[in-house]
């Protein structure tokens, strides 16, 4: 456990030395959003219908240019090796990156999304279930991005095989996150979209780590 929390503190704490990534994945974030109400026009009710899938479609585009990532520097710089070589089993450190990135990419994201609601006009009512669905679908985001870099750790152009590889994995965590936001005046409520929210992130967590473990042991072999 004690390795477990140094390698998650060292991984905090070169994202944060690194600010400029974060600050790229949050511009991106912005500009998609602030410009769609410029491309869209001036009509306000079409920007409140749009508004919960537009914010999380531009979540899941900014996490792709940081979660593709997330091996890489390691495996630049040799700490790849190293991490692999240690006692730590690699699904524990493969975890700890995991984990690392969500507190300094994702959940960045995930709060500044109701703040990117006011450029879009969304509902007053659904900022806080915004934010709530954002929270609960980002690890299964950072969980899937895991998978992702770690299949393609060692491919040319990786950045852009790992978007073919795994947006269409963040389709479900999409769906699941609109529909809640969607279903808020229903009768039924937006409960069961965000039950399975909390399950997707909560599968995708358990199961991530021993997929891009097995992965990256293929890769560096």
């Amino acid at each position: 456990m004690t390795a477990f929390l140094t390698l998650l503190r060292r991984d905090i704490a070169l994202a944060l030395r690194d600010g400029g990534a974060i600050g790229t994945v949050l511009g991106f974030d912005l500009i998609v959003v602030a410009l769609m109400p410029l491309g869209l026009g001036p009509d306000l009710n079409l920007l409140t219908r749009i508004a919960p899938g537009v914010l999380w479609v531009a979540l899941l585009l900014a996490s792709l240019l940081s979660v593709g990532r997330l091996f890489e520097a390691d495996h630049e710089d040799g700490s790849l090796d190293v991490m692999v070589a240690v006692p730590l089993p690699l699904e524990l450190t493969v975890l700890a990156k995991i984990v690392a990135h969500w507190l300094t990419v994702a959940l960045p994201l995930a709060l500044l999304s109701p703040v990117l609601g006011l450029l879009l006009n969304l509902d007053s009512g659904l900022y806080g279930l915004l934010l709530a669905t954002t929270l609960l679908g980002t690890p299964a985001v950072t969980a899937i991005g895991a998978i992702g870099a770690a299949l393609t750790l060692r491919a040319r152009r990786g950045g852009l095989l790992v978007a073919l590889l795994i947006l269409p994995l963040f389709v479900p965590t999409l769906i699941f996150g609109i529909t809640a936001l969607s279903g808020a005046s229903s009768p039924t409520g937006p409960a069961s979209s965000l039950l399975m929210l909390t399950a997707l992130s909560l599968v995708t967590v358990v199961l991530a780590p021993i997929a891009a473990a097995a992965a990256i042991r293929v890769q560096m072999e």
